[in-house]
């Protein structure tokens, strides 16, 4: 018998396309109904689904809350001098944010969008360094405690401007992790700090310091890229950090040749190393497929949504799947489901998420949207769905409840 508290949703299809009816008590699911065809009862405690496919909320697994100008003025993109330049765009940046809306309001608006489309777990990447200190860090953790009813927020404490060509940043980045960042990132130990082990010992001995885990960015390619990855998983194996690391982008893995990268993957594997991609349009990105094969967690971000590095980005993680299935020339079922994972369940992993997906015992976090099953959802990315947080609707068809 259902308890007066109780709310059940009735007739909602799940990924494997069977309708259930399912029970959520407390914010958690407590019983999940195989139905064999729709039911017509409901009462004041039930939410008729009319078979409509419920998954978990989307992951958004890696992304830049201080640094958007969503909501904003539009802001021009401004090109690098010659090809991609990691320290001319940072630059770029900062001469922008001097000039933008404040970043509580903008992280407000980056916040609400993601939610809108499903998003209710995030990786968020703060900017520290000498030129900002701990303002940006101060922002974005305040903003997180506002929200933290909404969506559950790790915020990784990100030397924008590298770390040992940063003065003074190995010690903002120590006091970031004191005001409560979850993670220590790092950015191209080796072209842009030109120093691969000094680099890398700030970051995994603060992250040992503090129990916190790691998210580097790595846009280096080719060999010097794959050196990176490999430098970084010999020392999450050796720290006993598997399951807590994580490289962003790794555009390396994208432009090596085939023997090496079925290495790599095992070697990732191995360690415990995530990684997270986005499928950026002009950069070769990690191949999805082989690394899945060779057991590696891949997942997925929006990582810039309108800022100084690309005018893009909607905030939604289910269009996000349907971009990397396109760019990875996914077209059979299991592979679009492939690409659904990257952005949920996997995601969930890298994440290091608790009580994630549909079951018993698990937070009632979910999207409720209008398709037969999982691969017409990455295909279609229908915009009508519905967005409820612990068995609470938060929003609909993209924009907040509330």
């Amino acid at each position: 018998m259902t308890a007066p508290s109780d709310t059940r949703f009735a007739n909602a299809r799940l990924p494997d396309g069977s309708l259930a009816d399912l029970t959520v008590s407390d914010g958690r699911f407590s019983a999940i109904t195989p139905v064999k065809e729709a039911s017509a009862v409901i009462d004041a405690a039930t939410i008729d689904l009319a078979g409509e496919l419920v998954v978990p909320a989307f992951v958004e697994g890696h992304i830049h809350l201080d640094t958007s100008f969503y909501g904003d003025a539009w802001r021009p993109h401004i090109p690098c001098t010659d090809g991609f330049d990691v320290r001319e765009r940072v630059a770029f940046q900062a001469r922008s944010l001097a000039a933008a809306a404040p970043m509580a309001e903008r992280a407000k608006n980056q916040l609400e969008l993601c939610v809108g489309h499903g998003s209710l777990a995030m990786r968020s990447h703060v900017m520290v360094d000498g030129s900002v200190g701990l303002k940006h860090i101060e922002t974005i953790l305040a903003v997180r405690e506002k929200y933290r009813a909404l969506i559950d927020i790790q915020l990784v404490a990100f030397p924008q401007s590298g770390i040992l060509s940063s003065p003074g940043t190995p010690e903002l980045l120590d006091e970031a992790l004191k005001l409560g960042c979850d993670l220590i990132g790092g950015l191209d130990p080796a072209s842009f700090d030109r120093d691969v082990k000094g680099h890398l010992d700030v970051v995994f001995g603060l992250a040992h310091k503090h129990g916190a885990g790691v998210d580097i960015h790595l846009h280096d390619g080719g060999l010097l890229g794959l050196f990176e990855v490999e430098e970084i998983a010999a020392r999450t194996k050796a720290l006993g950090m598997q399951g807590h690391v994580a490289v962003s982008h790794a555009y390396g893995l994208g432009d090596i040749a085939a023997d090496a990268l079925e290495k790599a993957g095992e070697m990732l594997a191995d360690a415990g190393v995530a990684i997270m991609t986005n499928a950026p349009g002009n950069h070769a990105f990690p191949p999805v497929a082989a690394l899945r094969r060779a057991g590696v967690t891949v997942f997925s971000g929006s990582d810039n949504i309108r800022d100084s590095w690309w005018p893009y980005g909607d905030g939604d993680m289910l269009n996000r799947a349907n971009m990397i299935g396109y760019r990875s020339g996914f077209y059979e079922d299991h592979e679009l489901e492939a690409a659904f994972d990257v952005v949920t369940d996997a995601g969930a992993r890298a994440l290091g998420l608790e009580g994630y997906g549909i079951a018993v015992g698990a937070k009632a976090d979910f999207v409720a949207m209008r398709a037969e099953h999982v691969p017409e959802a990455v295909v279609a990315v229908p915009k009508a769905r519905t967005v409820y947080r612990a068995g609470r609707a938060v929003a609909r068809d993209g924009s907040m409840l509330g």
